[in-house]
């Protein structure tokens, strides 16, 4: 076969020509492009791989998340490169502790998955009077998201397993007493000392410099004196409010609406009760429990042959003391306001009938309904402004696949203005100016978005004036833009910045002055202590650091306990320099008993991340996990 595709290699050539041409006519090179870096792998945990596309999504979502808690964050915080980072480890240790509870079997049962659904406020919300869960509405929050039922349910359950991974270490995770008395005796230690500043401010009047010191300075350093990048655009965004906007509703597809589901939006059936409460616990033992049943069983066969004595009955026997004076009766209540056999026995009942022993946590009840209050059905008329709401949000998420397609295409295709988009698409082209690379200090939405103002700034959008790709700004919102006006970096002029580079030359060099008599005096008060002059003694710890500088503090509580009193200094750079004299080790006064075990119990908090920690390294190790993108600057190790 192979001597085949030697012999008629040209053919082959021709045909993959055939067949690659089309594909670059259809989506362009850039779309080729876009492709390829979605697909490109960012990590790897054994064989399963962690693309671009899958961080690039990750991290809107996280960013959406942090968006809701806290609208008013600082966007140039949420998308710089260090908060992404965190992401792709994020993802990383996720991928790790799945594969591990795979390899352990671990998972995730569909009564857990429930109860793990049903302790999630929004999901909680959902449920029908009857007690069940509103498909429609939980498929349309999940869509909102960017995901299916499925989708969320399988990454809850993954979830759940890898929680079980991380369980296992810390439950059997043990603290020895004298050990972490230790580590907390170091960790809370005190020293005292005293100190000398020489602060860099003390020395800023004996700095002149000259002009041609300041020329020297600036052309040495330039790049301090910039004017950023800075853009002026115009944008639309496409989302669901926008296709909302051009939804037109019938009256007959609002009336046909209202009586699908009319009784879904008339409220819950609520249910009037009294019982009778036979009390035990639920762990005692056999033997007292069947008395209980025998005592229920007893008052449940007077109960049915005088049902008007129910209430006298409940006053006499019953063992609820909150019911019992008012002869059991429990008042109005909805589904899940009692405890799940109660409530199912009370649902189960006709007015005026009474139910046989019904067994909960409590003990054993018996239960007459008193009432029933069915659901007020609400007119069309009360319900029409919700109704319409709900079917513009049912129409505009069926649409918005639909726009969002003519959006993506059409600012690709005619690529030189926005005008026959929005046109289109009934959008509001809108301007900002002033943009840079990076959001601005409390930007918001489209503007907030580092991967949009990417776009605005790549080649084709500068020179070429021509409009960005359609960019996914959240899920379910669109933006793109298009470059009006660009004004690229320069460097500022001398005359300009004049003062901003004096001001950096005299701190440069009154911070080495101050380092310079810093070290001398450093040196002969250690030659000669009586000699220096000194603050007064104070007590400082790591919970007590008393507004000294971290480096100052941790050199301090380095000295050797051995070897003290000691000499110790410190270069504080652009603050100057200090020199503390280390006294001595200062005992800490015994804690009381609660202090001591909560202290304790902190350190076995502690002492659990780091196991957690370790076991999670071993794992990364053992699974071969591998981020390829480089760690960026100031990104937590």
């Amino acid at each position: 076969m192979f001597e085949h595709v030697r012999k008629h290699n040209k053919i082959l050539m021709v045909v993959l020509f055939l067949l690659i041409i089309p594909s670059f006519v259809l989506v362009g090179v850039d779309g080729y492009n876009r492709m390829i870096e979605k697909d490109r792998t960012v990590a790897r945990v054994g064989k399963v791989e962690i693309t671009n596309g899958e961080w690039e999504a990750a991290h809107r979502e996280e960013v959406e998340r942090v968006r809701q808690l806290m609208p008013t964050i600082d966007a140039k915080l949420l998308d710089s490169e260090s908060v992404r980072y965190a992401t792709l480890e994020r993802l990383v240790r996720e991928r790790v502790l799945q594969q591990a509870a795979q390899e352990a079997r671990l998972g995730a049962s569909d009564v857990r998955l429930a109860r793990e659904l049903q302790a999630i406020p929004a999901i909680a919300q959902l449920r029908r009077a009857d007690g069940s869960l509103d498909m429609e509405r939980y498929r349309d929050l999940l869509g909102r998201q960017g995901m299916s039922p499925e989708m969320f349910e399988a990454r809850m359950r993954a979830d759940l397993a890898a929680r079980q991974v991380q369980a296992g270490v810390a439950q059997t995770a043990f603290i020895a007493g004298v050990p972490a008395d230790l580590a907390l005796g170091a960790w809370f230690e005190r020293r005292e000392v005293q100190l000398a500043r020489f602060a860099t401010a003390d020395y800023a009047a004996r700095v002149q410099p000259t002009d041609a010191e300041l020329e020297a300075f600036y052309q040495a350093n330039q790049s301090l004196f910039q004017a950023p990048e800075q853009a002026r655009i115009e944008y639309i965004v496409l989302d669901i409010d926008a296709v909302r906007k051009t939804i037109r509703l019938n009256e007959s597809d609002v009336r046909s609406y209202y009586e699908q589901n009319a009784a879904r939006l008339s409220g819950p059936e609520e249910r009037r009760a009294s019982h009778i409460l036979i009390s035990v616990a639920k762990d005692a033992p056999a033997d007292e429990r069947q008395q209980a049943r025998a005592k229920a069983e007893e008052l449940l066969a007077q109960a049915r042959k005088a049902p008007e004595s129910f209430a006298q009955l409940a006053k006499k026997h019953s063992q609820d003391p909150g019911s019992a004076p008012n002869g059991g009766d429990l008042d109005y209540f909805g589904r899940g306001a009692m405890v799940k056999p109660f409530e199912d026995a009370a649902f189960a009942l006709k007015k005026g009938e009474i139910s046989g022993v019904v067994e909960s946590d409590f003990g054993f009840h018996i239960i007459r309904v008193t009432d029933i209050k069915a659901p007020k059905p609400k007119s069309f008329a009360e319900l029409r402004a919700s109704l319409e709401e709900d079917l513009k949000n049912q129409q505009a998420r069926a649409k918005y696949a639909e726009a969002a397609e003519v959006f993506t295409n059409g600012v690709y295709e005619q690529s030189d203005s926005l005008k026959p988009v929005a046109d289109k698409l009934g959008l509001t082209i809108q301007t900002a100016s002033g943009l840079l690379r990076e959001p601005a200090p409390g930007a918001r939405g489209v503007l907030a978005s580092a991967k949009l103002l990417e776009a605005v700034f790549s080649p084709d959008a500068v020179s070429n004036k021509r409009n960005t790709e359609a960019v996914e700004i959240a899920p379910s919102q669109l933006a793109a833009a298009r470059v009006v006006e660009h004004a690229p970096a320069r460097t500022l002029p001398l005359a300009e910045v004049r003062a901003t580079v004096r001001e950096r030359v005299v701190q440069a060099r009154a911070a080495e002055l101050a380092r310079q008599e810093g070290q001398q005096k450093l040196a002969a008060w250690k030659a000669e202590p009586a000699s220096a002059r000194l603050s007064a003694a104070q007590v400082v710890s790591r919970e007590q650091a008393q507004n000294l500088p971290q480096a100052l503090l941790d050199a301090v509580l380095r000295a050797d306990s051995a070897q003290l009193p000691q000499w110790v200094g410190v270069d504080l750079g652009p603050q100057g320099y200090a020199v503390a004299r280390v006294n001595k080790r200062v005992e800490r006064p015994t804690p009381a008993a609660d202090a001591q075990r909560q202290e304790r119990a902190q350190y076995a908090q502690w002492w659990m991340q780091a196991e957690g920690q370790a076991y999670y390294r071993l794992l990364q190790d053992r699974l071969q996990a591998q981020i390829k993108v480089p760690r960026p600057a100031g990104a937590g190790s």
